[in-house]
């Protein structure tokens, strides 16, 4: 049990470290990581061009149990939401201008490249 526990947050941990450097190459800045809030943690905040993104990433190692990104749920997008808008309420000096977005990563075998799939703006 230990050691699933270990290897899920190992995973975990890998993808948002794989998510920050795709969204790195595709231009944002990082503005934080793994964010605490009254509503849940949020994985990664970045922006672009003036707009703010709440990134949730989702990382499976196969598909056994679905897609990463069938892993947020309604329940999750509540506190994502939630999370986010408490977020902005203590830094109004980033503006109002924000979204919210899902990273899925699949890690392959091998030394196959990760399958990144990047949503923008998935609870609108």
């Amino acid at each position: 049990m230990r050691e699933s526990m270990n290897y899920r947050k190992n995973l975990g941990s890998w993808g948002e470290q794989t998510a920050e450097n795709f969204l790195v190459r595709k231009g944002y800045h990082i503005i934080g990581e793994n964010i605490r809030t009254p509503y849940g943690e949020i994985d990664l905040i970045g922006e672009q061009r003036g707009m703010i993104a709440f990134i949730e990433v989702k990382t499976r190692a196969s598909t056994a149990f679905g897609l990463p990104e069938e892993g947020v749920t309604l329940k999750k997008g509540a506190h994502m939401v939630n999370a986010a808008e408490a977020y902005m309420q203590d830094h109004p000096d980033l503006g109002s201008i924000w979204r919210l977005d899902v990273i899925a990563i699949r890690k392959l075998p091998g030394n196959q490249p990760p399958e990144i799939v990047h949503f923008e703006n998935v609870l609108t």
